[in-house]
C-alpha cells in the first residue's frame, strides 16, 4: 500500500506579515497531482491542519476545497488534529464525511478505532492519535499521570489491544501529533511542555509498523519506522535550511514469523511489514536567507547577490543602530522582512542585552533565576520548583481548554 505522509499544513498563516494563502493553495494543487502521479492508496494528514483554533474564512475555503479534490481522486484521506487546530471543530461532520474517503479523527477517545483499507497483502488498519492535551484527556484514557508520556502511552495500549483483536498479517499505521525524542525542532513550533517535558520516546510506538508523525517542522526519520514530514512551507527564518518535502512511504506484507530455531534478529529488526521510504520536494515559494553582519558590509558584500530575490532576515552587528536601516536594506534585498540588532560587544560588556542572557532558557529556567534574583540568590528548594511547574502546567491547561470550547 502506498501512503502519502504529510502534516502541519498552518492554513491561514502568515510569514512575517507575508501572506501565504496562494502558497498553501500551490501546495495543495502539488499534493492532489502527487497522489495522481505517484498512484498513492491513502493521504496522511498529521495535525495542525489550521495555524489557529478560529481560522480564517479564505483557509477554510482552502481546506474545503482540498477535501473535495481529495475525494474527487478517490483516495481515502486520514486526518487528525494538532494543538493549533480546534479539536471540535475541525472534527464537526466526521461521521458523513467519512462516507466521502475523508477520516476525521479528532476525538481522544476514539484512538482505538482504525479505519481498514485493504490491498493484495491483507488489511491495513489506521489508527488516528489527536494532539492529547494531558490535563483534559488523562481521565478519558485512563492515564496514570498528566503527562505527555503517559497519554500516549494509555493511547497506544488501545491501539494494541485493538490490534490483537484483528486477523494475521493486519499492517498498522499510527498518526500522531507529538514531540518524540530524537527530533530536532525549530522555531515555528508551539511549545507543548508539560510539567517541564515535552519529548516522549520512539519506544512508545513500539509493536508498529508505521507511524505517521506530525509537530515538528522538519522532515527528519526518528527510526526507519517513525517519521516526521514537516511543514510543507517555512514558517520562520529558523527553517531556512530544510528541505520542504513529504514521505512517499510504501508499506509491503506483513514479514513471516521466523522459525523457532532461526538465529535471533538484530537488534533494530521489527519484524514487522516492509517499509520503504522517499521524499517527494514540495514547491517553494520563495527562497529564506539569513544573512549577518554590519550593514555596509551587507549591502557591498558580492556573495550576497543570491540573496537578492529571498525572503531575508538581517542580523546587524553594528556597534552602533545605523540609520533607516530596513530602508537601506531593502533597496538591496527587496523582500527583506525581519531585521535583528546583535551589536558586536565585549563578553564582559554591560550592554550585553537581556534577550542574549535569556536564549535558548526554558520558561521555568528564566522564573527559577528570577526568583532567586529577588531572594539575593537564593535558589529554589524541591517544593517550590514543584509549585512552579504546576503554575506552568495550569496557564497551559487554561489555554488547551479555551481553544477546545472555542
Amino acid at each position: 500500500m502506498r501512503l502519502l505522509h504529510t502534516s502541519d499544513w498552518h492554513l491561514g498563516r502568515s510569514f512575517h506579515r507575508v501572506g501565504l494563502l496562494e502558497a498553501q493553495a500551490a501546495f495543495l494543487d502539488h499534493l492532489v497531482a502527487t497522489v495522481h502521479e505517484h498512484r498513492v492508496d491513502a493521504v496522511l494528514v498529521a495535525g495542525d491542519v489550521y495555524d489557529r483554533a478560529v481560522p480564517p474564512l479564505p483557509a477554510v475555503a482552502l481546506f474545503d476545497t482540498a477535501l473535495h479534490r481529495l475525494a474527487e481522486a478517490g483516495v481515502p484521506t486520514v486526518m487528525i488534529s494538532g494543538n493549533h487546530d480546534s479539536a471540535r471543530r475541525l472534527g464537526v461532520g466526521a461521521g458523513l464525511i467519512d462516507r466521502a474517503g475523508i477520516h476525521l479523527r479528532t476525538d481522544p477517545a476514539a484512538v482505538g478505532t482504525p479505519v481498514v483499507l485493504a490491498d493484495g497483502h491483507g488489511d491495513v488498519a489506521l489508527y488516528g492519535l489527536p494532539y492529547l492535551e494531558p490535563a483534559l484527556v488523562r481521565e478519558r484514557l485512563g492515564a496514570e499521570k498528566a503527562g505527555h508520556e503517559a497519554v500516549l502511552a494509555a493511547a497506544m495500549d488501545r491501539v494494541r489491544a485493538d490490534l490483537a483483536t484483528r486477523p494475521a498479517g493486519t499492517r498498522s499505521v499510527v498518526l500522531a501529533h507529538a514531540f518524540v525524542a530524537g527530533g530536532e525542532p525549530s522555531d515555528s513550533e508551539r511549545d507543548i511542555t508539560v510539567g517541564g517535558v515535552a519529548a516522549v520516546p520512539a519506544g512508545i510506538f513500539d509493536g508498529v509498523d508505521y507511524v505517521a508523525l506530525g509537530h515538528l517542522h522538519g522532515s527528519q526519520t526518528v527510526t526507519p519506522r517513525v517519521r516526521y514530514s514537516g511543514s510543507p512551507l517555512a514558517y520562520s527564518f529558523s527553517e531556512a535550511d530544510h528541505r520542504k518535502t513529504m514521505w512517499l512511504v510504501d508499506l509491503g506484507p506483513a514479514a513471516a514469523p521466523a522459525p523457532e530455531d532461526s538465529a535471533p534478529a538484530a537488534p533494530d529488526a521489527s519484524g514487522g511489514a516492509i517499509v520503504s521510504a522517499v521524499r517527494l520536494d514540495c514547491p517553494v515559494p520563495r527562497a529564506l536567507a539569513r544573512i549577518r553582519g554590519r550593514l555596509d558590509a551587507l549591502l557591498d558584500d558580492p556573495a550576497l547577490t543570491r540573496h537578492e530575490t529571498s525572503w531575508v532576515e538581517a542580523t546587524l552587528t553594528d556597534p552602533v543602530r545605523p540609520a533607516e536601516p530596513m530602508a537601506r536594506l531593502t533597496e538591496r534585498f527587496p523582500h527583506a522582512l525581519h531585521l535583528v540588532f546583535d551589536p558586536e560587544r565585549t563578553a564582559d560588556d554591560p550592554a550585553t542585552s537581556y534577550g542574549a542572557r535569556l536564549r535558548d532558557r526554558t520558561d521555568q529556567q528564566i522564573a527559577e533565576d528570577f526568583v532567586a534574583h529577588v531572594r539575593g540568590g537564593a535558589a529554589l528548594d524541591g517544593a517550590e520548583r514543584t509549585v512552579l511547574y504546576s503554575a506552568f502546567d495550569d496557564v497551559r491547561t487554561g489555554t488547551a481548554e479555551r481553544e477546545g470550547d472555542r
